[in-house]
């Protein structure tokens, strides 16, 4: 029994020592230490406001400068203005430079030469024909469908066609110097020598002359009237621009971009504004200022027929309060050739025309469109455009321009 009782107390004892040993091994082992937490973030903290009074802070130590070290200014300088600085925002902008137009006299003598080379196919050509040893029918077609080429027209190609038959049957003999005095002669009747294409600007003392210029859109017309403003500048008159083509964008600047370059003052209102409003006050300024002339450039739209003679002739109309018109003049495009004769048509219906400009006639071989739009309208070419420059704007001088059909003898 007591064997027994003491085989349980050594095998408690056992037990426990074991437990203790596990125990202490499992303690033995250590675990990793933690991570350590990241380091806060450095914050600048903003300058500190300065202190006074009691909290101020004690002042650092630096060299302080006596007042003799001081430069001070002197009395003059003190006194002294300081020097001006122009602010580009609200500096006005320079005065453009007022160009001196070239003297309109002579101006298509001196361009007749780029004239000639788009033109002088028509007179080469019927002088060539003219030249053949026997004029039979075939030839005499040649020489019609020539003019009619040139967008001479029927019935002034059948005249000119039967004049030259009947001279060339008198003279006999042709030689080249005949043929060409022969052909010179007949196309300058053609051409109209005798009618009168001055523009006229004169009106009564107290109100300057008014002219109207009208056109498609895409003729010219806005510049036509920019470089008309030159040609009368350069004959010594002055003038007033009126922008009354209110329904395109760019017209009223273009138009006193022109009116600038000459010292010409362009009157002009809201886009899409009444034309007829700025046309009234365009002349009301020309007479306010005593100018000489009053040119008015009008739309060109002709998307309606109506719409376009109800609003020329209310412009028209408007004007006329002020005194008569003096020139009606309707700029066309010589290279649209037969299509220029239509919008002629349309216009002359609108208002009354009293003279024809001819732009872009250096870029077309077509010439005798210049006979062919006389006689449509029954008046006068006065002026033509040969070229781009601001100065290629001519008064038309019939024999100056047959001469550039037939080229030099």
């Amino acid at each position: 029994m007591d064997i027994l009782i003491l085989a349980v107390v050594i095998a408690v004892v056992a037990i426990g020592a074991i437990s203790g040993l596990v125990v202490g091994t499992r303690r033995k082992k250590r675990l990793p230490p933690p991570e350590a937490p990241p380091a806060p973030p450095t914050i600048t903290a903003p300058p500190t406001e300065p202190r006074v009074g009691e909290e101020a802070e004690t002042p650092r130590d630096e060299p302080r400068r006596t007042i003799e070290e001081v430069d001070l200014p002197t009395a003059e300088e003190a006194v002294e203005a300081p020097p001006a600085v122009e602010d580009p925002v609200v500096a006005a902008p320079p005065a453009p430079e007022i160009e001196v137009p070239e003297p309109t006299a002579g101006r298509l003598v001196r361009l007749r030469a780029r004239l000639a080379r788009s033109q002088n196919t028509l007179g080469k050509g019927l002088l060539t024909l003219l030249s053949r040893e026997h004029l039979d029918e075939d030839t005499w077609e040649e020489v019609e469908d020539t003019l009619l080429t040139a967008d001479v027209g029927v019935a002034p190609t059948q005249e000119l066609v039967e004049r030259l038959r009947e001279r060339v049957k008198v003279l006999g003999t042709r030689s080249p110097a005949e043929l060409r005095t022969l052909l010179r002669e007949e196309l300058l009747t053609l051409v109209g020598p005798d009618l009168d294409r001055t523009v006229h600007t004169e009106s009564a003392a107290d109100v300057p002359g008014v002219v109207m210029v009208v056109g498609v859109n895409g003729t010219g017309k806005t510049t036509t009237t920019g470089k008309l403003a030159r040609v009368l500048v350069a004959d010594g008159r002055s003038v007033v621009l009126g922008a009354a083509d209110t329904f395109r964008a760019a017209a009223a600047d273009q138009l006193q971009t022109w009116g600038e370059r000459v010292g010409a003052r362009t009157v002009r209102g809201p886009e899409g504004g009444d034309p007829a409003s700025i046309a009234y006050d365009a002349v009301k300024e020309g007479i306010a200022e005593g100018a000489d002339v009053v040119l008015i450039d009008t739309a060109g739209r002709l998307h309606t027929k109506t719409g376009l003679m109800d609003e020329l002739g209310k412009v028209k109309r408007v004007v006329e309060k002020h005194g008569p018109l003096d020139e009606v003049l309707l700029v066309l495009d010589a290279t649209t050739g037969q299509n220029g004769l239509i919008q002629a048509r349309v216009f002359a219906e609108v208002v009354h025309i009293t003279g024809i400009v001819l732009t872009k006639l250096d870029g077309t071989a077509k010439g005798g469109i210049v006979v062919a739009v006389q006689r449509e309208l029954g008046v006068p070419v006065k002026l033509i455009g040969l070229g781009e420059g601001a100065d290629d704007l001519a008064p038309f001088e019939p024999a100056a321009f047959v001469d550039a059909l037939i080229g030099e003898g």
